[in-house]
């Protein structure tokens, strides 16, 4: 799992919960955004690599050659450049599945920009429609990034399944802006139908131990009886474990 934030980290997530051995890699010194490193963290490790340096790069290489999945949320080019494009990992090892998640999609003249969640809102309409004429505003939750991160995630089984059937490299492709411009076209909802209870999901949180201290969150959404969905562990602390499997 090389993404930042919310979209990726929440498709890595997502395959932790459905057994995935997930090994977080970010570099040492990035600025730490704390609040959403624990949200996604669930189920991972954590490891630091740094992709200025030689060594660290190879250890990088050698855990992309035994991996199944790689995830990552750079801007397209970005990774191309430090030598772990989708080329580059299909070489590396045999039928991964390559995971490139960003803001403006992977085509047209905008694919090579930064983005993130409320310019991704802003771009696809979904801040402006708002009833009895009022000013456009974000939605009150990061429905962009979230989504995105399902969706690719459910992109990653799809491209398992198919690789045990078919065999080959695989190429899953999301971004913010398409996964907005679906919410766009599902039309909206007139705020005065929607409920009005800031603790309408107390009743759903669980609480753990974790090496920050006692954390309360939601449990996996879905319910499988004969492979239920969980965490394996808490969210780790930043670098917290080796860059191994």
């Amino acid at each position: 799992d090389l993404s930042l934030a919310l979209a990726g980290p929440t498709c890595a997530r997502t395959l932790a919960e459905h057994g995935a051995d997930v090994l977080k890699i970010a570099a040492p010194g990035r600025a730490d955004r704390q609040p959403f490193e624990i949200e996604t963290g669930h189920g991972k490790r954590a490891a630091w690599l740094d992709l200025d340096d030689p060594a660290d790069r190879d250890r990088l290489s050698d855990l992309a050659a035994q991996c199944d999945v790689f995830a990552q949320g750079y801007r397209p080019g970005a990774l191309e450049q430090r030598g772990f494009g989708v080329s580059d990992i299909a070489s590396m090892a045999p039928g991964p599945v390559y995971v490139s998640i960003n803001c403006y999609g992977h085509a047209g003249p905008w694919r090579n920009r930064r983005g993130w969640e409320g310019l991704a809102q802003a771009t696809t309409g979904l801040t402006v429609p708002r009833p009895h004429g009022g000013p456009p505003r974000l939605a009150p939750g990061s429905v962009c990034d979230y989504l995105t991160g399902y969706l690719a995630a459910r992109g990653v089984m799809d491209a398992l399944l198919r690789r045990s059937e078919e065999g080959g490299t695989w190429h899953v492709r999301a971004s913010l802006c398409q996964t907005g411009m679906w919410l766009a076209g599902l039309g909206s909802v007139d705020e005065t139908t929607s409920p009005d209870n800031p603790d309408l999901c107390q009743d759903l949180l669980v609480g753990i131990e974790t090496r920050y201290g006692r954390l309360r969150h939601l449990p996996p959404a879905l319910y499988l009886p004969h492979t239920p969905p969980h965490w394996k562990s808490a969210p780790p602390l930043r670098g917290q474990d080796p860059p191994y499997w």
